[in-house]
């Protein structure tokens, strides 16, 4: 089996915390208490690296490993999970929030809020296809989550930012805008890591958002 993909992870030293032992459990705060909390990048692209090596060995191609076809073992299926979390956490922390019912509202949610509350910026851009009225692309110019990744050549059509695609797919279901997420290299002058969160909504969500007009 291909060896598995590599991620650069950059040294803890810098991310260094000392708590106190008297300190609340990370279980035991208030939720808005930690809005502003921020995880160390050095942590987090541990943990993502050590993610991609488990799903890794379950799985028997890149596309397996990308799609969520069998349960628990692919980056989508990972993102899914956060982003069902995720939207919860946000409409909680948000109590002037209010449920939104039109693809041009949802899409900025998650173009502004979910962008900002995950990578403390909102996306680059929100555009709709101009040849299909259901699809609609997010793009990130330097998407944090694959940063760091180094992925080996046997590997090159591999897409870490599948997990990414994940999160977005579960707010769009949680929301009740069913959609089918992927994810894909795009990149432009001054960005080779750009990535392009392809939204393809359900058309029952074009019919609902006719009905609204």
């Amino acid at each position: 089996m291909a060896q598995p993909a590599r991620l650069s992870v950059m040294s803890s030293a810098t991310d260094t915390r000392h708590h106190s032992s008297k300190r609340a459990s990370i279980v035991d705060r208030n939720l808005n208490k930690t809005k502003a909390t921020e995880v160390g990048l050095s942590a987090f692209a541990f943990l993502f690296s050590e993610m991609l090596q488990y799903a890794q060995k379950r799985v028997h191609g890149i596309q397996d490993l990308e799609r969520k076809q069998i349960p628990f073992f692919r980056l989508n299926d990972f993102g899914y999970r956060v982003g069902t979390r995720l939207l919860e956490l946000i409409v909680w922390r948000e109590k002037n929030s209010k449920r939104e019912t039109r693809v041009i509202g949802i899409l900025s949610f998650i173009n502004t809020t979910v962008w900002k509350t995950l990578f403390g910026k909102q996306a680059d851009s929100l555009e709709k296809s101009t040849e299909n009225d259901d699809e609609y692309m997010i793009s990130d110019n330097d998407p944090l989550i694959t940063k760091f990744i180094s992925v080996p050549k046997e590997l090159s059509q591999l897409n870490c930012n599948a997990f990414l695609a994940g999160i977005v797919e579960a707010i769009l279901d949680g929301a009740q805008f069913p959609s089918r997420v992927t994810a894909h290299s795009n990149p432009i002058d001054g960005f080779p890591l750009r990535a392009t969160i392809l939204i393809k909504l359900d058309r029952e969500i074009l019919q609902r958002e006719e009905q609204l007009r």
